[in-house]
C-alpha cells in the first residue's frame, strides 16, 4: 500500500486517502480479504489526525470496498460488495460523516488525543495542564461539598442565575480587587472554563472573514474557536517579554481586527509573562483604534519569583478589555469555573447567550469557591499551590539542565506551569512525541501552537502541573533518553 498526502491542494486529506485506497483496490493492488492497518495506525503511518483516517475509512465502507468486522478490523470486501450493489431490500446506513460540516471534522489536531492522554495510567503525562490533584483536603472538601447540599433555604433543584450566583460574583469583586481590577457583580459573568467563555465571545462578536489578530505560537484550543467561527487569523510573534509590539499599529491599522487575544501570564505554550510596558502599550494602542483586548489571564496567580504583575483591564478606563479568569489550575481537578469581566453590555449578551445554550451553570462549584473565597481557605491553597509547582519546575529545569549537552534549550519561566524546549538540532517534534509516548511519556509537540503549521516542529511543550513529582523526574529520564536514541538515530 502506498498512500501519499499533498498538504498543499484543495482536495481534502480524507478524500486524498479515500481515492488512492479505492484505485488499489480496485486495481488489486489492495487485495481483496485483506485487513488494513488501524485508524491509529494509519493515522501515524501518513502523519493525520485518526479522525481523517476515520472519514477516509467511511468513504470506503460507503462505497462497500470495505467492511469493518469485530475482532478484526477493517478488511477489503470487493467481492461482496459487487454483488450486493444490486439488493434493492437491502437497507442503507447512512453516511456521518458526509452530514457533518467539513470544518467539524477534517481538523488536523494531534492536540486533543495527546491532552488526554493524562488518563492512561501507565503513562507520565508532562503534556496535560491540569490542577496537581494532592493539594486539596479531599476528606474536608467531600465534607463541604455535603454541607452546601444540605444546607436550609436552598433550591432542591440547584439552579443557579444565568449569569452567575449571586454571592460568588460579590466575592470576585473582591478577588479581583487583589488585582488592581475594578468590576461590580454587573460586569461578571460565570462559566464553567476558559474554552466556553472564548467560544461564547467569538459567538457574539466574531462574523465569518473578521480578523482576529493573536500570539503564535498560542493554545489550539483558542485559535480552533476563531477558525470554526470563521475568523482569519493574524499572528504576531512572542518572545518571553510576550506579545512583541512593534507592528501592533500597523497590523490595526492594515487589517481592522475584530479584536486582540493576549495570554498575559504565563504564556501557553512559552510561560513567557507580557511585560509591563507592553501591557499599558497594548491598552494604549487598542484604545486609541477602538479595537476590543481579550486577555486571558489563568496563570497569573502562580508567581514562583518575583512579584505579580498587573493585569491588562487594571490599565483599561475605557472598559474595552475583555478579561477571562479561570481556576483550571488553583482548584480540584474535575471541579472547573471561569468567569469573564467586560462592559455591562457585553456580559447581558453572554448571559442571555448562556440561558439559550445551557439549563444553568454549574451550582456546586459556585458555592464551593464562594465559600473558600469567604473564609480565606482559597488564597491559603494558593500559596501550597505555588510551592508545589515551583518545586516540580526546579526538578524538571535541572533535568533539562542535564540535557544541554545533548543541545536541548529552554529558557526558565517566573512560574506558570509550562516550558517550552527547542529540541537539539536535526530531531522533529512530531517524531519524538510518538516515540516517547510508546516509551512511556507523553508531551506535547510544538507544531500544534501554530495555526498554519508553519513552525514548532523543533520545539516540545512541557507541564509540570498534574503528575507527582517521582513521576515528573522518571518522564524527564525517559525523554532524555527518547532524545539520545533520536541524535543515534540521526547519525
Amino acid at each position: 500500500m502506498n498512500i501519499r498526502v499533498n498538504h498543499s491542494i484543495k482536495t481534502p486529506i480524507y478524500m486524498q486517502i479515500a481515492t488512492q485506497m479505492k484505485n488499489q483496490i480496485l486495481t488489486g493492488e489492495i487485495a481483496a480479504g485483506s485487513t488494513l492497518p488501524s485508524e491509529r495506525s494509519m493515522a501515524q503511518i501518513l502523519g493525520v489526525h485518526r479522525n481523517t483516517v476515520v472519514r477516509a475509512y467511511s468513504e470506503l465502507k460507503d462505497q462497500e470496498l470495505i467492511d469493518s468486522r469485530q475482532g478484526v478490523g477493517y478488511v477489503v470486501n470487493l467481492r461482496e460488495s459487487e454483488g450486493s450493489r444490486g439488493d434493492a431490500a437491502r437497507g442503507k446506513r447512512i453516511h456521518w460523516p458526509s452530514q457533518i460540516r467539513a470544518k467539524y471534522q477534517d481538523l488536523e489536531v494531534t492536540f486533543d488525543d495527546l491532552f488526554q492522554r493524562f488518563q492512561e495510567e501507565n503513562v507520565i503525562s508532562l503534556g496535560s495542564g491540569i490542577a496537581a490533584t494532592e493539594i486539596y483536603d479531599t476528606e474536608k472538601v467531600a465534607q463541604d461539598i455535603a454541607g452546601l447540599v444540605t444546607e436550609e433555604g436552598r433550591n432542591q433543584y440547584f439552579y443557579s442565575p444565568y449569569q452567575g450566583d449571586a454571592n460568588l460574583r460579590q466575592k470576585l469583586v473582591s478577588f479581583l480587587s487583589t488585582k488592581g481590577i475594578k468590576a461590580t457583580m454587573g460586569e461578571i459573568q460565570i462559566l464553567t472554563e476558559t474554552n466556553q467563555a472564548l467560544d461564547f465571545i467569538v459567538t457574539l462578536l466574531v462574523n465569518p472573514g473578521d480578523v482576529i489578530l493573536m500570539e503564535e505560537p498560542v493554545s489550539p484550543d483558542v485559535y480552533r474557536a476563531m477558525e470554526l467561527a470563521g475568523g482569519r487569523i493574524i499572528t504576531v510573534p512572542v518572545d518571553m517579554d510576550g506579545m512583541q509590539c512593534d507592528r501592533l499599529e500597523e497590523l490595526i491599522l492594515l487589517y481592522k481586527p475584530r479584536f486582540i487575544y493576549v495570554n498575559s501570564s504565563f504564556h501557553d505554550p512559552t510561560g513567557a509573562i507580557l511585560s509591563m510596558e507592553r501591557r499599558q502599550q497594548i491598552v494604549e494602542i487598542a484604545g486609541r483604534h477602538r479595537v476590543a483586548v481579550i486577555e486571558d489571564d489563568a496563570a497569573s496567580e502562580l508567581v514562583y519569583s518575583g512579584s505579580k504583575f498587573v493585569p491588562m483591564k487594571a490599565y483599561d478606563k475605557l472598559n474595552n478589555v475583555i478579561y477571562i479568569y479561570s481556576f483550571s489550575l488553583t482548584f480540584m481537578p474535575g471541579l472547573s469555573l471561569a468567569f469573564v469581566v467586560g462592559d455591562k453590555s457585553l456580559i447581558r449578551s453572554l448571559s442571555y447567550l448562556v440561558s439559550v445554550r445551557m439549563v444553568a451553570t454549574d451550582w456546586l462549584t459556585q458555592k464551593l469557591i464562594a465559600k473558600y473565597l469567604d473564609d480565606g481557605s482559597y488564597y491559603q491553597v494558593l500559596e501550597r499551590f505555588r510551592e508545589n509547582y515551583a518545586l516540580k519546575q526546579e526538578l524538571i529545569c535541572r533535568k533539562l539542565d542535564q540535557m544541554k549537552l545533548l543541545g536541548m534549550e529552554y529558557e526558565r519561566p517566573r512560574g506558570g506551569v509550562y516550558i517550552w524546549c527547542r529540541l537539539p538540532e536535526g530531531i522533529d517534534s512530531k517524531d519524538l512525541v510518538i516515540k516517547a509516548h510508546r516509551r512511556g511519556v507523553s508531551v506535547l509537540p510544538g507544531y500544534v501552537f501554530y495555526p498554519q503549521k508553519n513552525g514548532g516542529r523543533d520545539h516540545i511543550r512541557l507541564n509540570y502541573s498534574y503528575e507527582s513529582r517521582e513521576r515528573i523526574l522518571q518522564g524527564m529520564d525517559i525523554l532524555k533518553e527518547t532524545v539520545k536514541s533520536e541524535l543515534a538515530h540521526k547519525k
